[in-house]
Formats: structure tokens, sequence, C-alpha cells
């Protein structure tokens, strides 16, 4: 099984710093290249931040998912600054020098690898970086705090990244915010109520809740610059994907919606497949029973049958060979959740903007025939003005899955953001 960087979003990694005496010149600042491994590479950046007493360096990848990332275990001496980084299975170990105070040249060593790579210090002008501007605003009583990321140049083109499902807060949609906002986007991305440092608690919320967050947000955000909403589109992938065609539903003005990782299905039907694809391989013959028992299990959580009738069902399958290997909540602790309710196909069934659904083939999560789903409710609807697309390759997060020559890190599918951008630029003015 590949381990890849994006791992290490989810620790809580400290920054270990050099308290020696800093250097005198300025090697402070960004550095970034393309960082190379037979067919594979990758635009990084190293942010290396200097005060009175100490370093702090930061890892980027847009395309990894990785953004501001701090480095471990720094080391400056002379010439040299060194840091690792640490996912669940790797020790990603950096040793760099300077060069003219304008270059770093150095080496990743990872697992039996050895990388060189050379970075340059960027020289970009304030007019040419995009700039970020953190906000708050108002939504059914609660306090919401997001960021909007506004290109060099206004092009007049708006993306909102519209929330998605558990605790994530902007974070996890920061790195492709950002690399929207360089293809000349203004690009908002919000902390779901609840997530991230926003009021409210999602847990309790339902789906259309969740959807009126997001709609505030886009009315908010087009008042807040000056951008019809009829120049707006709204991006959303997984559960996010699923309220896109609610909202477009809710505010016909929307440009265009664009859908990723949508299933074509309730929610409970989505957990519930990838569930059977994380344990196929564990319950081999006993899958279909196995599968039995553990739709009730989802049924239970999403308030369709009771938790006694659960517990009659554990009673039942308890005795089975294959009882110890399925997944048993703890009645006591079930917290219902009528999110799992949720389907998306009767909203398909009635937009009528422009919409693009993109799935992986090789997604996990959702059902496989989704957007075979999708397309018929689309179909129905009459819309004359939808695309499917379907990434060979892709999983559920849009990474690219298969052979690679460094398969260490991974990346967004190399057609993704061309296929949305190309989708995009191909819409008329306005609707």
């Amino acid at each position: 099984m590949r381990k890849y960087l994006y791992l290490i979003l989810t620790l809580s990694i400290i920054s270990c710093v050099n308290k020696s005496k800093p250097e005198t010149s300025d090697r402070s600042g960004n550095y970034s290249g393309l960082f190379k491994k037979g067919s594979f590479e990758d635009s990084i950046v190293f942010e290396l931040e200097q005060d009175s007493t100490q370093w702090k360096v930061y890892f980027t990848s847009l395309e990894q998912n990785a953004n501001r990332i701090p480095f471990r275990e720094l080391d400056v001496k002379d010439d040299s600054i060194n840091f690792k980084l640490q996912s669940d299975f790797y020790t990603y170990s950096f040793k760099n020098k300077w060069a003219n105070n304008a270059e770093l040249r150095g080496t990743l060593t990872v697992d039996t690898m050895k990388i060189p790579y050379t970075l340059f210090k960027s020289l970009a002008s304030s007019k040419e970086i995009p700039t970020a501007e953190d906000i708050s605003f108002k939504t059914n009583d609660l306090l919401l705090k997001g960021t909007i990321y506004y290109p060099p140049k206004d092009t007049k083109k708006a993306l909102v990244i519209v929330t998605s499902s558990g605790n994530s807060d902007r974070s996890a949609s920061r790195a492709e915010a950002q690399l929207f906002t360089k293809r000349g986007y203004t690009t908002f991305i919000y902390d779901k109520r609840g997530t991230g440092i926003s009021e409210g608690e999602w847990t309790k919320a339902s789906i259309e809740e969740l959807a009126s967050d997001d709609i505030n947000a886009i009315k908010w955000f087009s008042q807040k610059t000056n951008i019809p909403i009829n120049h707006i589109g709204i991006k959303g992938s997984s559960q996010g994907a699923s309220k896109i065609p609610y909202i477009l539903n809710e505010l016909k003005d929307l440009k265009y919606g664009i859908a990723v990782s949508c299933p074509g299905s309730t929610l409970l039907e989505s957990d519930l497949n990838y569930w059977k694809n994380r344990n196929k391989e564990i319950l081999g013959d006993n899958m279909v029973e196995a599968t039995k028992f553990e739709r009730k299990v989802f049924e239970t959580i999403a308030g369709q049958i009771s938790k006694e009738t659960l517990q009659k069902e554990i009673n039942i399958a308890k005795s089975q060979e294959w009882f110890d290997k399925v997944w048993v909540p703890n009645l006591d602790e079930i917290e219902i959740d009528k999110k799992l309710n949720f389907t998306p196909i009767p909203y398909f069934e009635k937009i009528e903007q422009p919409v693009l659904v993109v799935q992986g083939s090789l997604d996990e999560i959702i059902p496989v025939n989704s957007y075979e789903v999708i397309s018929d409710a689309l179909d129905q609807a009459q819309n004359k003005k939808y695309k499917i697309i379907l990434l060979n390759g892709a999983s559920h997060s849009m990474y690219n899955v298969g052979q690679s020559d460094f398969p260490y890190w991974s990346k967004l599918h190399p057609k993704y953001l061309t296929t949305l951008e190309n989708w995009i630029s191909k819409l008329p003015e306005s609707n």
C-alpha cells in the first residue's frame, strides 16, 4: 500500500528551531522550484523565516494539498540548513546549502532514495503575488470565518469552494483555492460551522442547514467583492459536491456548479460502499451477509431504525464467523446523523445552470455508477449545459493513483485542474 506525504496533514507537527546565533546575511524568503524523479515532478516551495533568535521553515506543495507545513529538527550552520518532515510511515530528510543567498541546493533522502534539487529565491514583486484576506460573516446567527484570495489582476472570475464532510476546516481547501487564484480567480473558502474558528456545531446540522450557510457565504462574498452572483461559480467535493445541485436550485443566478466525486445515491449508500471496498478482502465469501448486517448499523446512525432493533441484529449475528471483522459501534455512544439520508439526485433533476460532474475511475468511496445516475437525472431536467468527466486513474480526492517514479508523494491528477478550467473557459459570459 502506497504511503503519501499528504498523510502528514493529519499530524500535529511541531517545528523545532535552531537557537544558535543567526546569520547576518539575508537568507530568508521563499525558495521554489521543480522537484524531479524520473517522470515525477512537482512544484515545491520552502518558506524560510528568521528573527533575532531562530529560524522557521515551512513546506508547500499545492498539488499535494500541502500548505505551510512546518519542518522539524532544524539545524543551521554556516551555509547549511537541514530539516525533516515526518509522515505516518516515512521520514523525509532535507539537507541544503545556500549558494549566493539566492539558491538552495539540496538533497531529499527518504527510504532508500536520495534525490537532488535546486530551489531559487523568489524575486516576484508584490503586484505578482496573490493576496489573502481573512474575514468574518454572519449566517443563521453564527459567526463564520473564512479567507478570500485575490489574484494579482482582477479578471472578474470568481469561485466559491463550498464546505464538505466531517470536521475539516478551510485548510482542507486552501491549496486548491490558491491554485485557482493563481489562474486568475477570486476564490473564497471558509470554516464550516463548528470547525476551525467558526461558531456552531456541524454534527447536529442537516445538509440543508449546512447548505444554507453556503448560500449565505456566497451572497456575502458577492457583496464584499462587488462580483455579481451571475459571475460566480461554485465547486464542491464529496459531501460538498452533493450540496452543489441544492445550492444551484436555491440561487438560480449562479453561473455554474462543479461537483467532484459526487455520490449518485444517499450519503449512507456512499459510506456503505466505502466500507465494502475497505473490507472485501478481509470478508471474502462472507461479504454479502456481513454487508446486510453493516447496513443495519448505518441505518441506525441515520435514524432509520432504532438502537433496540440493531441490538437484536447484533444478537443474531454475533455467532457468525465474520462478526469480529465488522464494525459494531457502542450503542450508547451512537449519535443520530440524518445527513446520511440526503441524496443530491432530486436536485440534479431540476438544475438549469451549467454543471460539470467529475468522477475518478479509482474512487473507492462513492458508488461506481454515480456519474451515470447523475447524468440520467440531468437528462430528466432537460439540462443541455452539463458535462460528465470520468478521470482515468483518479482517486476520490482526485489524486493520481498508479505507478510512480517517486511513490512517496502523491499529486493531483494531471488532468484535474485543466479539465475544470477548460470547461469553465467555454461557458458564456453570463447565464
